[in-house]
Protein backbone atom coordinates (compact mmCIF):
# COMPACT_ATOMS: atom_id res chain seq x y z
CA UNK A 1 0.00 0.00 0.00
CA UNK A 2 3.40 2.26 0.51
CA UNK A 3 4.32 2.06 -2.71
CA UNK A 4 0.70 2.16 -4.20
CA UNK A 5 0.71 5.95 -2.37
CA UNK A 6 3.99 6.74 -3.26
CA UNK A 7 2.80 6.34 -6.91
CA UNK A 8 -0.30 8.39 -6.92
CA UNK A 9 1.42 11.24 -4.95
CA UNK A 10 4.04 11.04 -7.60
CA UNK A 11 1.91 10.97 -10.75
CA UNK A 12 -0.12 13.91 -8.99
CA UNK A 13 3.04 15.75 -8.13
CA UNK A 14 4.46 15.53 -11.79
CA UNK A 15 0.60 16.64 -13.38
CA UNK A 16 1.35 19.59 -11.21
CA UNK A 17 4.87 20.44 -11.72
CA UNK A 18 3.71 20.32 -16.13
CA UNK A 19 0.89 21.94 -15.40
CA UNK A 20 2.64 24.92 -13.65
CA UNK A 21 5.60 24.95 -15.96
CA UNK A 22 3.62 25.08 -18.96
CA UNK A 23 1.31 28.66 -17.30
CA UNK A 24 4.67 30.19 -16.47
CA UNK A 25 6.01 29.66 -19.75
CA UNK A 26 2.72 31.19 -21.14
CA UNK A 27 3.15 34.20 -19.44
CA UNK A 28 6.80 34.98 -21.05
CA UNK A 29 7.80 35.86 -24.62
CA UNK A 30 8.66 33.07 -27.03
CA UNK A 31 12.50 31.96 -26.96
CA UNK A 32 14.68 30.25 -25.71
CA UNK A 33 17.95 29.94 -24.33
CA UNK A 34 19.22 32.23 -21.36
CA UNK A 35 16.59 34.97 -21.87
CA UNK A 36 14.06 32.18 -21.58
CA UNK A 37 15.35 31.18 -18.10
CA UNK A 38 15.83 34.34 -16.50
CA UNK A 39 12.33 35.18 -17.55
CA UNK A 40 10.89 32.03 -16.10
CA UNK A 41 13.14 31.90 -12.80
CA UNK A 42 11.16 34.99 -11.96
CA UNK A 43 7.55 33.60 -11.80
CA UNK A 44 6.21 31.77 -9.22
CA UNK A 45 4.72 29.16 -11.01
CA UNK A 46 7.62 28.33 -12.15
CA UNK A 47 8.90 27.59 -8.97
CA UNK A 48 5.95 25.37 -8.11
CA UNK A 49 6.24 24.02 -11.02
CA UNK A 50 10.00 22.47 -10.36
CA UNK A 51 9.32 21.59 -7.05
CA UNK A 52 6.54 19.09 -8.26
CA UNK A 53 8.58 17.70 -10.76
CA UNK A 54 11.22 17.00 -7.91
CA UNK A 55 8.77 15.80 -5.67
CA UNK A 56 7.53 13.46 -8.11
CA UNK A 57 11.23 11.64 -8.64
CA UNK A 58 11.52 11.63 -5.04
CA UNK A 59 7.58 10.11 -4.52
CA UNK A 60 9.06 7.55 -7.79
CA UNK A 61 11.85 6.94 -6.08
CA UNK A 62 10.32 5.89 -2.76
CA UNK A 63 7.28 4.10 -4.33
CA UNK A 64 9.68 1.50 -6.67
CA UNK A 65 11.81 0.95 -3.26
CA UNK A 66 8.62 -0.16 -1.39
CA UNK A 67 6.83 -1.97 -4.27
CA UNK A 68 6.97 -3.70 -7.61
CA UNK A 69 7.93 -1.97 -10.58
CA UNK A 70 4.44 -3.94 -11.79
CA UNK A 71 2.92 -1.80 -9.34
CA UNK A 72 4.48 1.60 -9.06
CA UNK A 73 4.87 2.49 -13.37
CA UNK A 74 1.04 2.01 -14.45
CA UNK A 75 0.22 4.27 -11.76
CA UNK A 76 1.94 6.83 -13.40
CA UNK A 77 -0.72 6.58 -15.98
CA UNK A 78 -2.57 8.65 -13.46
CA UNK A 79 -0.40 11.86 -14.70
CA UNK A 80 -2.52 12.16 -17.87
CA UNK A 81 -5.80 12.72 -16.21
CA UNK A 82 -4.22 14.57 -13.09
CA UNK A 83 -2.48 16.91 -15.38
CA UNK A 84 -6.35 17.79 -17.47
CA UNK A 85 -7.62 18.45 -13.68
CA UNK A 86 -4.76 20.30 -12.67
CA UNK A 87 -3.88 22.53 -16.36
CA UNK A 88 -8.08 23.26 -17.06
CA UNK A 89 -8.85 25.76 -14.36
CA UNK A 90 -4.86 26.87 -14.25
CA UNK A 91 -4.81 27.66 -18.31
CA UNK A 92 -8.53 28.81 -18.36
CA UNK A 93 -10.03 25.99 -19.96
CA UNK A 94 -12.83 23.71 -19.24
CA UNK A 95 -13.58 19.66 -19.76
CA UNK A 96 -16.02 19.15 -22.12
CA UNK A 97 -18.29 15.91 -20.94
CA UNK A 98 -16.68 13.32 -23.26
CA UNK A 99 -13.08 14.40 -21.42
CA UNK A 100 -14.66 13.54 -18.32
CA UNK A 101 -15.92 10.48 -19.59
CA UNK A 102 -12.47 9.66 -20.98
CA UNK A 103 -10.83 10.48 -17.60
CA UNK A 104 -13.36 7.99 -16.11
CA UNK A 105 -12.52 5.21 -18.45
CA UNK A 106 -8.47 5.74 -17.74
CA UNK A 107 -9.30 5.20 -13.68
CA UNK A 108 -11.46 2.84 -14.49
CA UNK A 109 -9.06 0.58 -17.00
CA UNK A 110 -5.92 0.77 -14.22
CA UNK A 111 -8.25 0.08 -11.31
CA UNK A 112 -9.48 -3.29 -13.45
CA UNK A 113 -5.92 -3.81 -14.57
CA UNK A 114 -4.00 -3.18 -11.15
CA UNK A 115 -6.97 -4.72 -9.29
CA UNK A 116 -6.96 -7.98 -11.88
CA UNK A 117 -3.26 -8.13 -12.27
CA UNK A 118 -2.25 -7.61 -8.13
CA UNK A 119 1.62 -7.55 -8.74
CA UNK A 120 3.37 -8.85 -5.83
CA UNK A 121 6.92 -10.39 -4.71
CA UNK A 122 10.09 -7.70 -5.55
CA UNK A 123 13.61 -7.32 -5.04
CA UNK A 124 15.68 -4.36 -4.96
CA UNK A 125 18.46 -6.23 -6.90
CA UNK A 126 18.74 -7.87 -10.45
CA UNK A 127 21.88 -10.55 -11.03
CA UNK A 128 24.18 -8.50 -13.44
CA UNK A 129 23.44 -11.57 -16.08
CA UNK A 130 19.87 -10.84 -16.48
CA UNK A 131 20.85 -6.70 -16.68
CA UNK A 132 23.36 -7.01 -20.04
CA UNK A 133 20.29 -8.96 -22.14
CA UNK A 134 18.21 -6.13 -20.77
CA UNK A 135 20.23 -3.36 -21.16
CA UNK A 136 21.06 -4.75 -24.86
CA UNK A 137 17.34 -5.29 -26.22
CA UNK A 138 16.03 -1.41 -24.50
CA UNK A 139 18.84 0.01 -25.97
CA UNK A 140 18.67 -2.11 -29.04
CA UNK A 141 14.81 -1.43 -29.63
CA UNK A 142 14.94 2.34 -28.51
CA UNK A 143 18.10 2.90 -31.08
CA UNK A 144 15.90 0.70 -34.00
CA UNK A 145 13.03 2.98 -33.48
CA UNK A 146 14.97 5.87 -34.06
CA UNK A 147 16.35 4.13 -37.31
CA UNK A 148 13.02 2.94 -38.75
CA UNK A 149 11.98 6.81 -38.41
CA UNK A 150 14.03 8.07 -40.64
CA UNK A 151 12.87 5.27 -43.07
CA UNK A 152 9.47 6.50 -43.16
CA UNK A 153 7.53 9.70 -44.11
CA UNK A 154 4.61 8.97 -42.38
CA UNK A 155 4.16 11.37 -39.21
CA UNK A 156 1.75 8.49 -37.76
CA UNK A 157 4.13 5.79 -38.02
CA UNK A 158 7.51 8.89 -36.36
CA UNK A 159 5.36 9.80 -34.12
CA UNK A 160 4.32 6.36 -32.54
CA UNK A 161 7.54 4.66 -33.08
CA UNK A 162 9.74 7.84 -31.17
CA UNK A 163 6.44 7.25 -28.62
CA UNK A 164 7.56 3.51 -28.52
CA UNK A 165 11.08 4.81 -27.78
CA UNK A 166 10.53 6.97 -25.41
CA UNK A 167 7.87 4.64 -23.70
CA UNK A 168 11.08 1.80 -23.20
CA UNK A 169 13.10 4.73 -21.96
CA UNK A 170 11.05 5.19 -19.06
CA UNK A 171 10.66 1.34 -18.60
CA UNK A 172 14.33 0.87 -18.20
CA UNK A 173 14.55 4.66 -16.39
CA UNK A 174 12.47 3.54 -13.60
CA UNK A 175 14.47 -0.08 -13.26
CA UNK A 176 17.78 1.21 -12.67
CA UNK A 177 16.01 3.53 -10.11
CA UNK A 178 14.69 0.96 -8.41
CA UNK A 179 18.13 -0.82 -8.55
CA UNK A 180 19.97 2.33 -7.06
CA UNK A 181 17.52 3.39 -4.72
CA UNK A 182 17.48 0.38 -3.35
CA UNK A 183 21.36 0.18 -2.90
CA UNK A 184 20.48 3.99 -0.79
CA UNK A 185 18.42 2.47 1.41
CA UNK A 186 20.57 -0.81 1.91
CA UNK A 187 23.64 0.29 1.98
CA UNK A 188 23.76 4.54 2.12
CA UNK A 189 24.73 7.31 0.06
CA UNK A 190 28.73 5.79 -0.92
CA UNK A 191 27.06 2.82 -2.56
CA UNK A 192 24.48 4.54 -4.34
CA UNK A 193 26.65 7.53 -5.65
CA UNK A 194 28.75 4.54 -6.65
CA UNK A 195 26.32 2.15 -8.38
CA UNK A 196 26.46 2.28 -12.47
CA UNK A 197 22.78 1.97 -12.12
CA UNK A 198 22.76 5.69 -10.73
CA UNK A 199 24.79 7.01 -13.95
CA UNK A 200 22.37 5.14 -16.06
CA UNK A 201 19.22 5.91 -15.13
CA UNK A 202 20.42 9.49 -15.37
CA UNK A 203 21.42 9.23 -18.69
CA UNK A 204 18.46 7.13 -19.99
CA UNK A 205 15.64 9.75 -18.53
CA UNK A 206 17.34 12.16 -20.40
CA UNK A 207 17.17 9.95 -23.52
CA UNK A 208 13.45 9.09 -22.97
CA UNK A 209 12.67 13.51 -22.45
CA UNK A 210 14.18 14.16 -25.95
CA UNK A 211 12.48 10.53 -27.61
CA UNK A 212 9.27 12.48 -26.12
CA UNK A 213 9.78 15.65 -27.03
CA UNK A 214 10.62 14.78 -30.97
CA UNK A 215 7.65 12.44 -30.91
CA UNK A 216 5.46 15.24 -30.24
CA UNK A 217 7.22 17.15 -33.16
CA UNK A 218 7.08 14.28 -35.42
CA UNK A 219 3.41 13.87 -36.06
CA UNK A 220 -0.07 13.05 -34.06
CA UNK A 221 -0.46 13.04 -30.07
CA UNK A 222 -2.84 10.11 -31.22
CA UNK A 223 0.04 8.65 -32.20
CA UNK A 224 2.57 8.84 -29.25
CA UNK A 225 0.35 9.07 -26.04
CA UNK A 226 -1.02 5.64 -26.10
CA UNK A 227 2.48 4.16 -27.44
CA UNK A 228 3.61 5.99 -24.63
CA UNK A 229 1.23 5.27 -22.12
CA UNK A 230 1.09 1.59 -22.70
CA UNK A 231 4.33 0.61 -23.67
CA UNK A 232 5.86 2.51 -20.69
CA UNK A 233 3.09 0.12 -18.45
CA UNK A 234 4.11 -3.06 -20.47
CA UNK A 235 7.73 -2.73 -20.64
CA UNK A 236 7.71 -2.21 -17.04
CA UNK A 237 5.52 -4.88 -16.11
CA UNK A 238 8.16 -7.39 -18.21
CA UNK A 239 11.71 -5.64 -16.54
CA UNK A 240 9.77 -6.09 -13.09
CA UNK A 241 9.32 -9.90 -14.14
CA UNK A 242 12.45 -10.34 -15.44
CA UNK A 243 15.26 -8.69 -13.02
CA UNK A 244 13.19 -8.50 -9.85
CA UNK A 245 11.06 -11.72 -9.72
CA UNK A 246 8.31 -9.80 -9.98
CA UNK A 247 4.82 -11.75 -10.21
CA UNK A 248 1.00 -11.22 -11.53
CA UNK A 249 -1.83 -13.23 -11.50
CA UNK A 250 -2.88 -15.21 -15.01
CA UNK A 251 -5.46 -17.58 -15.65
CA UNK A 252 -8.73 -16.40 -15.48
CA UNK A 253 -7.83 -13.40 -14.35
CA UNK A 254 -6.22 -12.54 -18.14
CA UNK A 255 -9.66 -11.53 -19.32
CA UNK A 256 -10.28 -8.51 -16.71
CA UNK A 257 -6.64 -7.41 -17.33
CA UNK A 258 -7.11 -7.28 -20.88
CA UNK A 259 -10.49 -5.40 -20.40
CA UNK A 260 -8.50 -2.51 -18.10
CA UNK A 261 -5.75 -2.14 -20.77
CA UNK A 262 -8.69 -1.59 -23.60
CA UNK A 263 -10.50 1.00 -21.15
CA UNK A 264 -7.03 2.59 -20.48
CA UNK A 265 -5.82 2.77 -24.21
CA UNK A 266 -9.71 3.69 -25.10
CA UNK A 267 -9.33 6.47 -22.58
CA UNK A 268 -6.29 8.00 -23.58
CA UNK A 269 -6.89 8.16 -26.88
CA UNK A 270 -10.40 9.56 -26.39
CA UNK A 271 -8.26 12.62 -24.25
CA UNK A 272 -6.15 12.99 -27.04
CA UNK A 273 -8.69 13.67 -29.98
CA UNK A 274 -11.41 15.77 -27.42
CA UNK A 275 -8.76 18.25 -25.65
CA UNK A 276 -7.59 21.12 -27.72
CA UNK A 277 -4.02 21.44 -27.27
CA UNK A 278 -3.52 18.05 -24.82
CA UNK A 279 0.38 18.18 -25.66
CA UNK A 280 0.89 21.75 -24.50
CA UNK A 281 -0.80 20.49 -21.00
CA UNK A 282 0.33 17.53 -20.36
CA UNK A 283 3.93 17.45 -21.15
Amino acid sequence: MLALLFAVLGAASNAVGTAFQRKAASTVPRGGGLRLLRALVRRPAWAIGIAGVIGAAVCQALALVNGPMALVQPVFILELPFALLVAAPLLHRRLSADAWRAVAAVVAGLALLLASAAPHGTRQQGAMERWIPVLALCLGAMAAAVALTRTSASPLFRAAALGSAAAIGNALTAALMKSSTGQLADDGLPAFLTAWQTYGFALTGIAAVLLLENALQAGPLTASQPALTIGDATVSLLLGIVLFDEEIRSGRWLLPEAIGVLLILGGVVRLTRVVPHLSDVVH
